[in-house]
């Protein structure tokens, strides 16, 4: 176990941050914002290689690393930690600690090890529960009405090391991942300082995980997002909701996919109608049938379209998709 008593408090704490995505980027300004008061040094940023993006496919370099070049804060972005001279060059750095928030790679025990306090990561659940790639999404979709932060000492299994800090956020009902994600974003940078602070006054109490209560937060698919109609409103308002950004929800129709990027769940009783029948059309929205139950879906997007109202498409060239007695799904 880390020994997190043995720091000078009167030193400013020296820090390699590894993160690649927008909630990565939250952590990080966090630290520069506390760095400005001359306790936390951020020595040293690494992050995923750019990735072409948009329709030119130019490599475009990540929120993190926008944010540190900002800051004029060295980057590092190696493929891997396989090639000695790049486990080299984080020793070479002689960093007091390593915060690792979403950065998209699984760092080997020499990495682990290298800092002298080790690595710490910010993780979107409340551990033990929803580890792995998508916690934020797997925790709308579950139902789940309570998550939050983690701060972890990381150890090489996948997010089974240690807690040092939790931080509670409520899940709302209207909540989509993406709504979701910005609120733990925020969320996250606070617990990363309140657990740096911990850390410094050597006045954190790491706690083991229990292993019978954890469950994998499997990573995202596009299959995912198509909605069959079979099952319960409730299953499939949560599927919609925790899928939105991506890959978002989608059905399908005779003319093609539509995606759905906003439904609510009715309060209604069930009616002899087939799963995904249509079953009322008004400017708040189409109604449609499930296995149990019906949900309103308020904002689509027909092929080759772009996102809007169901009030705005019941004008347009679609508008017969989008009758009573329609169907969606894969009887379309």
């Amino acid at each position: 176990m880390t020994n997190f008593t043995s720091l000078d408090s009167n030193t400013p704490l020296r820090i390699v941050f590894a993160g690649t995505p927008d909630f990565a980027a939250a952590s990080l300004q966090a630290v520069l914002d506390a760095a400005s008061q001359n306790r936390y040094e951020v020595i040293a940023v690494y992050t995923q290689p750019d990735r072409p993006a948009g329709r030119g496919q130019k490599l475009v370099a990540s929120p993190v690393k926008q944010l540190a070049l900002e800051h004029d804060i060295p980057v590092y972005q190696p493929l891997n930690f396989k090639d000695a001279a790049d486990r080299q060059a984080l020793a070479d750095l002689n960093a007091d600690i390593m915060i690792v928030a979403a950065y998209g790679l699984i760092l080997p025990k020499a990495v682990l090890e290298t800092p002298k306090l080790g690595c710490i990561n910010v993780h979107a659940s409340l551990l033990p529960r929803w580890r792995g790639a998508a916690p934020i999404h797997r925790a709308v979709i579950a139902g789940d009405s309570i998550t939050g932060i983690t701060i972890m000492q990381m150890d090489v299994g996948l997010d089974t090391g240690d807690m040092l800090l939790k931080k509670e956020c409520d899940i709302k009902p209207e909540d989509t991942s993406g709504i979701l994600h910005d609120r733990l974003a925020v969320l996250g940078g606070e617990a990363l300082i309140e657990g740096l602070e911990a850390i410094r006054a050597g006045q954190v109490s790491p706690e083991k995980q229990n292993e019978d209560l954890t469950c994998y937060a499997e990573k995202l698919t596009k299959q995912e997002g198509e909605v069959d109609w079979t099952l319960d409103a409730i299953t499939i308002s949560r599927r919609i909701r925790g899928l939105l950004p991506w890959p978002g929800a989608y059905t399908q129709t005779p003319v093609g996919v539509m995606k759905i990027h906003a439904a609510k769940l009715l309060d209604t009783e069930d009616q002899d109608f087939e799963c995904g029948e249509i079953t009322l059309v008004s400017k708040e929205g189409i109604v449609v049938t499930t296995g149990k139950g019906s949900i309103l879906i308020t904002e689509l997007q027909f092929p080759g379209g772009k996102r809007m109202s169901v009030q705005d498409a019941l004008n347009g060239k679609f508008k017969d998709q989008l009758q009573v007695g329609k169907l969606l799904g894969s009887n379309a």
